[in-house]
């Protein structure tokens, strides 16, 4: 199968996650990649109140880094990106569920995948188009995917916004990677100088590459997103990833 691929730029960039809240402090984490581990949350300062006290952990990091990442531009079509979202607070919703005590409207609000998302355009009364997306382990790729068809439509930028948060521990026979708490934004723009490619190829194909995304892949030592991110920052020319039955592989133009 003849690999598909996209190309973009990114123009402006931010993230967030506990003990990691300065360009220079992701610089040295880049270097030499470690857990993320601490409870603290971002004060997403930005956002009136009233909205930012309805949002997690999750999805603070988020807000934070969107607003830093979009400063005071508006019009920008959003992609939102999250394998788990907010799934403490669903777990919470259903363990009441079960024992039949009263839901939380606002609670169930925020519970849903594009609670953040519409979070954030309220706050900036945008009308503008915002998504969220979820997609198993390869969320972050379909959301640069869907992001790259937004620029390719005509959109001159897109802000796109990728995190995560712990699994709660009723979890932790599923989980097939150690997610750790992380938010960050790219300000993405159509190809230009110094372009990020992303080039897939799936099952179905030739031999060759039928058996690289059949094969059991390696544990990651990060998390999909994070290990992206680690990737954007780094400034590395490559990385290849093997998620959903796919080969994603990460390119940077020379």
């Amino acid at each position: 199968m003849r690999a598909q691929s996209v190309s973009f730029s990114i123009v402006n960039h931010a993230a967030w996650a506990p003990g990691l809240v300065t360009p220079e402090a992701w610089a040295e984490w880049s270097g030499a990649p470690g857990p993320v581990t601490g409870e603290a949350e971002p004060g997403v300062r930005a956002m009136p109140a009233m909205l930012r006290r309805r949002a997690g952990l999750f999805g603070k990091m988020a807000l934070e880094a969107a607003y830093q990442c979009m400063g005071g531009d508006t019009g920008i079509p959003v992609v939102f990106s999250s394998r788990h979202g907010d799934v403490a607070r669903a777990l919470e919703l259903l363990t009441q569920l079960a024992r039949g005590e009263a839901l939380s409207p606002t609670a169930f609000g925020m519970a849903v995948h594009n609670a953040t998302a519409g979070l954030f355009s309220i706050a900036r009364a945008e009308r503008c188009n915002h998504i969220a997306l979820a997609a198993g382990a390869s969320s972050l790729e379909h959301a640069v995917i869907e992001a790259c068809g937004l620029l390719a439509d005509g959109a001159p930028r897109v802000l796109l916004v990728a995190g995560d948060c712990p699994l709660p521990r009723e979890f932790a026979h599923f989980e097939d990677c150690a997610e750790q708490p992380h938010a960050f934004a790219w300000l993405m723009a159509p190809a230009g100088e110094q372009a990020i490619s992303l080039s897939w190829r799936g099952a179905g194909g030739d031999a060759a590459s039928d058996a690289a995304s059949d094969a059991a892949p390696d544990a990651p030592t990060l998390p999909g997103g994070l290990d992206v991110l680690r990737f954007h920052i780094a400034g590395d020319a490559e990385l290849v990833r093997t998620a959903d039955r796919r080969t994603w592989r990460w390119s940077r133009d020379a």
